[in-house]
Parts: structure tokens; sequence; C-alpha cells
């Protein structure tokens, strides 16, 4: 199973372009599931039937797995599965009939006004380290961001006199998001110091270690749990929060959906639509502005 699982991640990543990241969500399920296999001495994946998929998943499910990992557990192994089927590896896709795990609408958090204000005056920027947090908290609120966006912005990719910054996205779709006064200011006082984090490699991320190095996701998710016991935010909150509370503060404030939408660089809109139901105070105020009997 473990070559099967390599010829196939080689082969979305090579012949269908899919990207490093899906690549390692796919490679991480299907890892998963050849853990269980292995225990129910299933060597051979022409030897897997829909019920022991099914097991499978309601397995993890019982382990307290979310719908949305569920389903896409049960993608990676659909995706798997046609890849075998396609290069004769077997004779039948056992999971053409299988239905996918219910997904269930999920509100994502958000943090208020208030305490993204209290987040983005935690670093301490009398230090060169402070003004690149101070930065990189503001440009993630800022801009939407992904973290994995984040973490590859180039030099070149930020335009300080326009005001814009090109970042790519999911699928390597570029999008242009303009930035504000705060986050170009933070940008500038933390790049003239930038060139204090430099050794011996030039590197042209943006945000780089104490090490030289550019940060990575996990990087990120530490930076950001640390400030927020600093600003003393009690509730737990990650990286991505920050891109919630970005779509949600927009709609707040009258943006409309589709422009949302494209700033986030979702390719359907449906995506974007969550954020309607996470401000509660909106849908009121446009209920009660075109309801005749509000």
């Amino acid at each position: 199973m473990k070559e099967l699982i390599e010829e196939f991640l080689d082969y979305i990543t090579v012949e269908k372009g899919l990207s490093d990241n899906t690549r390692e969500a796919y490679g991480s399920d299907l890892e998963k599931f050849s853990g269980y296999l292995n225990q129910q001495n299933v060597k051979d994946p022409s030897l897997v039937t829909r019920d022991i998929i099914t097991d499978y998943l309601m397995g993890e499910k019982e382990k307290g797995i979310g719908a949305n990992s569920l389903s896409r557990n049960l993608v990676s192994i659909r995706m798997f599965y046609r890849f075998l089927l396609a290069n004769s590896y077997i004779s039948e896709d056992v999971t053409s009939a299988l239905d996918s795990p219910r997904l269930w609408k999920i509100l994502p958090s958000v943090l208020s006004v208030e305490e993204v204000e209290q987040l983005l005056k935690s670093p301490n920027t009398r230090t060169p380290y402070g003004l690149r947090d101070k930065a990189l908290i503001e440009l993630m609120y800022a801009a939407g961001l992904r973290v994995s966006e984040l973490v590859n912005i180039r030099s070149s990719d930020i335009n300080m006199d326009m005001g814009f910054l090109k970042c790519v996205g999911k699928g390597s779709k570029e999008r242009i998001v303009p930035l504000g006064k705060p986050a170009i200011m933070a940008l500038r006082n933390y790049l003239n110091k930038r060139c204090l984090f430099m050794k011996d490699l030039l590197v042209d991320n943006v945000f780089i270690t104490r090490r030289g190095k550019p940060f990575t996701r996990q990087g990120v998710w530490k930076l950001i749990n640390y400030y927020r016991r600093a600003a003393g935010i009690k509730k737990e909150f990650s990286p991505h929060t920050l891109r919630h509370s970005f779509a949600t503060h927009l709609l707040s404030n009258g943006a409309d959906l589709r422009v949302v939408q494209e700033l986030l660089g979702h390719s359907d809109i449906a995506t974007t639509q969550i954020y309607t139901h996470v401000d509660r105070n909106r849908l009121k105020s446009i209920h009660k502005q075109f309801h005749p009997r509000a």
C-alpha cells in the first residue's frame, strides 16, 4: 500500500498539478487509512470492501473527527481508488457507491474588532521582532490571508506605493488585495529592520525567523497563540480566525458579498455566504430594513 500511495501522490502532484498542501492532506488521510487496513490485516487494496471503508469512517467519527474532515478523508480514498482503477491495480472501484458524510455548517469563530485591536497592540514595537510580528498580524487581518499565503509572500508581491498585495491562493490562483494605511505603515517599519534577520543565505520571503529562514505555518500558529495570551484574550483561536474576522467585519460594515468573495479568493460564493450567518446584527438590520413586517 505504501508504494501505491506514493505513486498516487506523485501522480496528483506531477500530472494533476495539485498543490503541496493538497498532496500533504491526501497523504495524511491515506496514511491513516492504510494504518487501519493493517490493523484489519488487509494488505491488498483489491480486498477492501465498502463495509471496511464505512467502518473506518465511523471509527474516525467516534474519535470526534468533524464532518468536514470525514468528508475530506472519503474524498482522498475515492481519488486514490480512481487512480488504482485507471492504472489497472484493481478491477472495481468500491468507493463509487459510497455516500459522503453529511456536511454540517459549522460557523467559524471570529474575533471582535476590540479583540483584534488588543492583539495588534501586543507586540513590543520597540524591538525588531515586535515590528515583524506587528506587521505579520496586521497583514493577516488587513488582507484576510491564509497562513500558507502569508508565509509565501515575497518582497515583489507588495506594492506599498499603490497600496496592494498580490498573493497566490488555492489552485495557484492569483488575487490582488488592497492594504490599508496601518498595514502599510507596519510593513514599512518592519522592512526597514528586516536586514537584521538576514543570515548567510538571502531569503526573499517577507517574513523570516530569528534564524533567517522563512516562517512555517506552525511557526505562525505559535506566534499568534503567544500574542493571544499576551493580549489577555481567553478564547482559543487560530491564525485562520483572523481571516474569518476579516470577512465578517467587512460584511458588518456593509461590504458586498461578491467583493468579499473576490478578496478571500473563494471560487464559490456559497463558501463566502457562511459569514453572513456569523454576523447576526447585520442579518437583523437587513431584515428590519427590507421586510414589510419587521
